[in-house]
Order: structure tokens, then C-alpha cells, then sequence
């Protein structure tokens, strides 16, 4: 596949799991899978920042994982040393954070109907964080990687299961599997639902209503995070291939591919101005791109704290927060 610098349209229909196609790089007949012994692939270290973060910097011990809710103007943090959820007010940002303490590294944070879902994988628990900092643990086997609302229920991705599992009140209710080789994220869409399998690097099309794994494609050579857009779509970034993925939902396609070196690796996205946030952990460097038109347009550049691993949006002010793994802090830019 040869990239270029800019938007390539990728109708690739024969990536389909279920089309049938073949490929020579598949193996035993698994057009998804490249190797064969596949390993999800990781953020890559970052150097010791050249170049002071822009913006401010807020103290932190590392971040492990970032949150925003407009509706209730906070923001949640989950750092370790020790290992807690830090809720702090979005328009106040320097005033001391509620500390929630948890059970172990959380892995993602989402918000669901007012409150923060935490999911612990080492510790096989999603925590449900309430706006007063009350906090309960549901019970989910395996290790639970990502946890997020969908109408009344909570998707769980489940990596080590190979499944999502569908939660209704403290009750896992429905387990839906097949096909995966890792679950690591859930990306709800309008009325569309995705799951990123890092370990195959692909993503998936989940049928919640039916239970069902659906249609699948390779998401590059080493898929790690992914948002939704205004668009339709679900934006993939690919670390190992260093390149932004756009895949359309239905169908589910990929549409788009564009390089972004530097070692790409978190992703947010802010509705109100169309713009898709991306960190360069090679770099120390946070990016954002208007993703409206055929093809991307760079709009900022900004200089991070070291290994942004993390970041988020506020969507009321488009103001941008970027945490570091390595205890640098959270940073917080204006664009």
C-alpha cells in the first residue's frame, strides 16, 4: 500500500472478512491476520522534551488515561502513584481535584449518563464514578480494557476473553464474541458500534441488538486508539504504521489513510470545530487536523509534555489536555 501525503481513498472491499477475498499475507487463510504471532503495539518512548510544553502545565503524578464531560464541565484523570480517578472542574482547572481512589491502573475512561466508567483491567472491575466522587465496582471476568454508555446498558470490551460483554445495571446480561483476537476499545458511532482489536490490528462492526460480530478490516500495521468523528466515521491511529485511518460504519470501510510520522499513538476529536487531536509520542508533540474536507488540513502544532500518551477535548471551549505517562503533568493548550 503506498502512502502519500495526503488523503488516499481506500475502498478495499476485498479486506472484508467476510468476502471472501484472499491474500498472500494472511495466514492459514486469515486475511486479517500478518503474522503469526501477532503483538498489539505500544506508544512509542518518548525523548526528553527539546522544546518547553506550550500552554500550562497542571501537576500530576502519570496519566494513564483522560476524560472530558461538557455537560458537567469535568474532567477525569486516572493516574497511578496510587492509583486513583481525579475529577477536576473544567472551568477551574487550577483548583485541587477530587481523588477518587481505585483498585488498580485503569486502562480508559469514558462518561455515561453523569458518570466516569473506569475499566480495570488487571483488576477485572469497571468502576462507576458518580459526580460526588462515590464510587462502585462491577464486576466484569477477564480484563475489561474499555467500558462505554450505549442506551441504558455499558459495552465492556473485554481483551483477554476476546469478547464485549453487554452490562445492565451491575449484571452482565449478553456476551458477544467471534472473530477477535483481542478486544480493546468500544467506539459507538450515531447508531453504529465498532470495536478495535489491537492485537489483530483490525476493527470489527459489532450487532449489539443481535449479539454479533459483524464484517471486520485491517486497521494498518499496528492499530491503538480510535474516537468517532462528526462524520460517520471512526478514526483509527495506526503507531506501528504511523499513519490517521478514517473507516466509514456503514458499510464499514476504509475510506482514508494519511502518514502522520512521529509516532502517533492518542487520539481525540473536537465536534465543534471538526478537528481530530493526535500525540506524537516520537515527538513530544500534539497535532490537530481538520478532518471536514477530502483531505486532511494541518491546523496546529504544539509541543507536549514527555510521552503524551493521553489527551482530550473540552468541547464547550476547544481547549486541549494532554496527559503525560511519566508524571509531567496535564497540560492544557488554547489553540
Amino acid at each position: 500500500m503506498r502512502r502519500s501525503a495526503v488523503w488516499v481513498t481506500m475502498p478495499l472491499a476485498c479486506a472484508l472478512l467476510a468476502s471472501g477475498c484472499t491474500s498472500d499475507t494472511g495466514k492459514g487463510g486469515d486475511e486479517l491476520q500478518i503474522v503469526a504471532n501477532p503483538v498489539a503495539a505500544a506508544a512509542a518512548v518518548s525523548p526528553v522534551p527539546a522544546t518547553p510544553p506550550a500552554g500550562t502545565v497542571v501537576a500530576a503524578s502519570p496519566v494513564t488515561a483522560m476524560a472530558t464531560d461538557a455537560a458537567s464541565r469535568t474532567l477525569a484523570v486516572a493516574v497511578d502513584q496510587p492509583a486513583s480517578v481525579l475529577l477536576y472542574r473544567l472551568d477551574d482547572l487550577t483548583a485541587s481535584p477530587a481523588r477518587v481512589p481505585v483498585s488498580g491502573t485503569v486502562e480508559r475512561l469514558s462518561f455515561a449518563g453523569g458518570q466516569v466508567l473506569a475499566a480495570i483491567p488487571g483488576k477485572g472491575v469497571v468502576d462507576r464514578i458518580g459526580p460526588d466522587g462515590h464510587a462502585s465496582e462491577v464486576a466484569v471476568p477477564g480484563q475489561p480494557a474499555d467500558a462505554v454508555g450505549s442506551d441504558g446498558d455499558t459495552l465492556v470490551a473485554v481483551r483477554d476473553r476476546k469478547a464485549v460483554d453487554v452490562v445492565h445495571g451491575d449484571t452482565v446480561t449478553k456476551t458477544i464474541s467471534g472473530g477477535l483476537y483481542s478486544a480493546d476499545q468500544v467506539v459507538r458511532s450515531g447508531t453504529e458500534t465498532l470495536v478495535l482489536d489491537r492485537l489483530r490490528t483490525a476493527v470489527f462492526s459489532l450487532d449489539v441488538a443481535n449479539g454479533q460480530v459483524g464484517s471486520g478490516l485491517r486497521a494498518g500495521d499496528g492499530a491503538t486508539n480510535a474516537v468517532a468523528d462528526s462524520f460517520g466515521r471512526v478514526l483509527v491511529t495506526d503507531t506501528r504504521g504511523g499513519a490517521l485511518l478514517a473507516f466509514s460504519t456503514s458499510p464499514l470501510l476504509l475510506r482514508q489513510l494519511y502518514p502522520v510520522p512521529g509516532g502517533i499513538y492518542g487520539i481525540a476529536y473536537d465536534p465543534s470545530r471538526a478537528l481530530a487531536w493526535v500525540t506524537l509520542t516520537e515527538r513530544n508533540e500534539v497535532v490537530g487536523f481538520d478532518v471536514r474536507g477530502g483531505e486532511p488540513v494541518e491546523k496546529y502544532r504544539f509541543p507536549t509534555v514527555r510521552q503524551p500518551n493521553s489527551v482530550t477535548v473540552d468541547e464547550r471551549t476547544s481547549r486541549v489536555l494532554v496527559g503525560s505517562a511519566t508524571g509531567e503533568g496535564i497540560q492544557v493548550i488554547q489553540p
